[in-house]
């Protein structure tokens, strides 16, 4: 995988809902076109926001329980949390900039 953290049922709750720093979870597939285009992006901004936000991915295909408790029905979907609660949501492959902007500003 990446820079992105591996995000399962067993940890969901740790991991995102119980985090001090704001999660945006990458809700993907492997054979998914759209979600290895955007994977680099989130790889980059992993590294360049490291300890100020945290991002995470969920295979559906791995977590179809996440995906779906989640509403997830067309991948990619990110999803910000903060504080453990839903603040943003974007569905599809979007440029860095665009992705950037879901959290800069809770930075």
């Amino acid at each position: 995988m990446s820079n992105g953290i591996a995000i399962t049922k067993n940890n969901f709750e740790s991991e995102v809902l119980q985090s001090p720093v704001p999660v945006l979870v990458d809700f993907w597939a492997e054979w998914c076109g759209p979600c290895r285009m955007i994977g680099p992006v989130l790889d980059q901004l992993a590294e360049t926001y490291a300890g100020r936000i945290k991002i995470g991915k969920i295979n559906v295909d791995e977590e179809n329980d996440l995906a779906g408790k989640h509403g997830i029905v067309s991948i990619p979907t990110l999803v910000l949390y903060k504080d453990g609660a839903i603040i943003r949501q974007k569905v599809g492959a979007a440029p860095k900039q665009e992705i950037e902007s879901l959290f800069k500003d809770l930075l």
